[in-house]
């Protein structure tokens, strides 16, 4: 096994296994890893746009039973700072983002077995009557198992429901690294890989779509990145159901792992998983950079290391703000990103269909 001949491999669209892929992520020059991913970009969307979407993450509860030490979010119940919304003044704060032009909503909270499963499909059913300009982009699988937990159900009739109040797609959260030797250890009680991997198989199966993501940068290892990128990629020869892969660096403030990983993962490091996933992923149609959980200027650097896809603008956000991690933007904004990174922005809908390509050019 040499690098040349690896490189050869990836040159003609080859697959990399698993061993092949964890001596490429070891041995590989950044630059190198960059060139091949951004030509395999350019194969799989050859347009010189970069897209984005206008979304919001806003939670309806960060209540949470699962205690993951990697998170700052969450509260217990009775804690100071906790809150549940209602479902109207959830539906208030998705009619105040359509009218700033928000078009897809993100959704997630904490698991909080106080809430029943009604409440999850009435929030589900309004938001698609009620505020038809925006999509429904809801609920980890750790929701979701959450749910089942307390309807009674089965992770299928709990999706199937979900499914006939309205919801299409689901976000990709709840995975972080899927190798079990690592989640023993940062959320021992969310549940294994194999959990995350039959929410999404049975979403799929039913016709959802989802992305799939990676957090790093805390205790895993480079064959756990390899474990976690071989799940995905064997899962989406079987569904088709991934419409993109969206890594980010675990951020430790606030968080009961910033004892043992106190610091940030590099930007290196950020553009290398960027672009060793364009590579590795042969079947994922798009890879989303990060302005903001890796900053502005890195994520537009990603764009040029397999990136094809700018994320959201990400009105509101709760998750890294309770790390002490915030980045803000605009629709201008992000679009002014794009174009200084030498691309056309186009904005795209959460499925990935193209609403309008600003063709004004890249900026000078």
């Amino acid at each position: 096994m040499t690098l040349a001949k690896l490189y050869s491999k990836i040159r003609s669209d080859g697959r990399l296994t698993p061993d092949e892929g964890l001596f490429v992520l070891q041995n590989s020059e950044l630059l190198d890893l960059g060139e091949m991913a951004n030509e395999i970009r350019f194969k799989k969307n050859p347009n010189p746009w970069v897209t984005w979407v206008s979304d919001t993450n806003p939670n309806y509860t960060n209540v949470c039973n699962i205690d993951c030490i990697f998170c700052a979010f969450y509260r217990h119940a009775g804690d100071e700072g906790e809150y549940t919304h209602s479902v109207d003044h959830m539906i208030q704060k998705f009619k105040e983002s359509a009218s700033k032009g928000v078009t897809t909503v993100l959704l997630q909270g904490g698991v909080n077995p106080a809430l029943p499963f009604e409440y999850y499909l009435e929030l589900v059913d309004r938001t698609v009557k009620e505020v038809p300009q925006v999509y429904p982009h809801f609920f980890s699988t750790s929701e979701i198992i959450g749910m089942a937990g307390v309807s009674g159900l089965t992770i299928p009739q709990v999706l199937r429901k979900l499914w006939d109040a309205g919801l299409r797609s689901i976000p990709g959260g709840g995975a972080e690294i899927l190798a079990d030797r690592v989640k023993k250890k940062i959320s021992s009680r969310k549940g294994t890989s194999a959990d995350w991997m039959n929410v999404m198989r049975e979403a799929h199966r039913i016709g959802f779509k989802s992305t799939a993501t990676m957090m790093y940068g805390h205790l895993e290892t480079g064959e756990d990145v390899i474990e976690h990128l071989d799940s995905i990629r064997k899962l989406q020869d079987e569904s088709g159901g991934f419409t993109a892969f969206v890594p980010w660096s675990f951020k430790p403030g606030n968080t009961p792992l910033e004892k043992i990983i106190p610091r940030y993962a590099t930007s290196t490091r950020y553009l290398q998983m960027i672009a060793f996933s364009r590579i590795y992923l042969t079947n994922f149609p798009h890879i989303q950079a990060s302005w903001f959980s890796e900053g502005k200027k890195i994520g537009q650097i990603a764009l040029h290391f397999g990136a094809d896809d700018f994320g959201g603008t990400l009105l509101e956000e709760n998750v890294h703000a309770a790390a002490n991690f915030i980045n803000k933007t605009n629709i201008q904004e992000c679009k002014v990103l794009i174009r200084e990174s030498g691309f056309l922005p186009a904005q795209r809908t959460t499925l990935y269909e193209i609403l309008d390509v600003d063709e004004r050019g890249a900026a000078a």
